[in-house]
C-alpha cells in the first residue's frame, strides 16, 4: 500500500470515528433538554478526538503547546455563546450563528498573536466567565419543544466535525502546535446545534442550550490546563486521560448539583 493511500485511509477512519462521537452526543443533547444537553455538548467530543489523533502523530511537547494555545480559545467560546444567545432572541439562524462565529474568529486571531502563558490563559478564562455567566443566566430556562429530526441533520453534523478533524490532522505538521490547538477548539458542536436546532425549534430554546453550557465550559478550561501540565510531566497518554477525567467529573458534579436543586424545589 502506498504511503499516500495509507494516509488517506487512516484519515478517513479518524474522521468517521470522531463524527460518530459527535453525532451520538448531540442526539443525546437534543433529547435531554437544555440543561443535560448543555452538559453533553461541553464534553470534549470534538476537541478530545482531535487531540488524540494529534498525539498519535506528535510528541508530548507538541500536545502541551497546543493545549496552551487552546486555553484562551476556550474563553472565546463562551463569548461566542453569549453573542449567539443575545442575537437568537430576535434574529434568524444565519445571522445569529454567523455573527457568533465571526466574533469567535476575530478573538481567535487576536489570541493567536499573543504569547500566552498558563497563568495568562487561566486569567483570560476567569475574566470571560466572570462576565458572561451572569449575563447568560436569564436565558437558561426555556421549555424545549418537541424536536422532529430531518434527513440531513446527522450528515450535516458528521460532515462538520469530520472536516474539523481532517483540517487539524492534515495541517498540524505544517502550522505547528499553536494553530493546531486553536483549530482543535473550534466550536463544532455549538455551531452544528445552532444551524440545526434554530430553524426548527426557534432561537430562544436553542439559545437556552448554549446558555446552560457556561459552567460546563469552565470544566473544559480546567481540563485543558491539566492537559498542558500533565502532558509535559507524564506524557500525552496520561495527560489526555487526566483531562478527560476532569471533564467527566466536572460535568457529573454539575448534573448532581442540578438534580439536588430540582429535588429540593419539589
Amino acid at each position: 500500500m502506498s504511503p499516500d493511500l495509507s494516509f488517506l485511509l487512516i484519515l478517513a477512519l479518524r474522521m468517521a470515528v470522531t463524527a460518530g462521537f459527535v453525532v451520538s452526543a448531540s442526539v443525546i443533547a437534543e433529547r435531554s433538554g437544555p440543561a443535560i444537553g448543555a452538559l453533553v455538548a461541553t464534553l470534549p467530543i470534538s476537541a478530545g478526538p482531535a487531540y488524540i489523533f494529534l498525539a498519535l502523530d506528535h510528541d508530548a511537547a507538541f500536545i502541551a503547546q497546543g493545549a496552551l494555545a487552546s486555553l484562551p480559545i476556550n474563553a472565546a467560546t463562551i463569548v461566542l455563546a453569549l453573542v449567539y444567545v443575545v442575537l437568537a432572541q430576535r434574529r434568524g439562524a444565519l445571522v445569529s450563528c454567523g455573527g457568533a462565529v465571526a466574533v469567535w474568529i476575530t478573538l481567535a486571531l487576536i489570541i493567536r498573536s499573543v504569547p500566552w502563558t498558563l497563568l495568562g490563559g487561566l486569567i483570560a478564562n476567569a475574566a470571560a466567565y466572570a462576565i458572561c455567566i451572569p449575563l447568560l443566566r436569564r436565558f437558561r430556562h426555556v421549555k424545549m419543544p418537541l424536536i422532529t429530526r430531518r434527513w440531513y441533520d446527522l450528515p450535516l453534523r458528521a460532515g462538520l466535525v469530520a472536516t474539523l478533524v481532517a483540517t487539524v490532522v492534515t495541517l498540524s505538521g505544517r502550522v505547528g502546535p499553536t494553530i493546531s490547538g486553536v483549530l482543535a477548539l473550534f466550536p463544532v458542536v455549538f455551531t452544528s446545534m445552532m444551524l440545526i436546532l434554530h430553524p426548527r425549534i426557534g432561537g430562544k430554546p436553542t439559545a437556552a442550550v448554549l446558555a446552560n453550557s457556561a459552567w460546563g465550559l469552565v470544566g473544559l478550561g480546567i481540563a485543558i490546563a491539566v492537559l498542558h501540565v500533565a502532558a509535559l510531566r507524564f506524557g500525552s497518554a496520561i495527560g489526555l486521560s487526566l483531562a478527560l477525567s476532569v471533564c467527566l467529573g466536572w460535568n457529573l458534579a454539575l448534573w448532581w448539583s442540578g438534580r439536588r436543586k430540582r429535588v429540593a424545589m419539589r
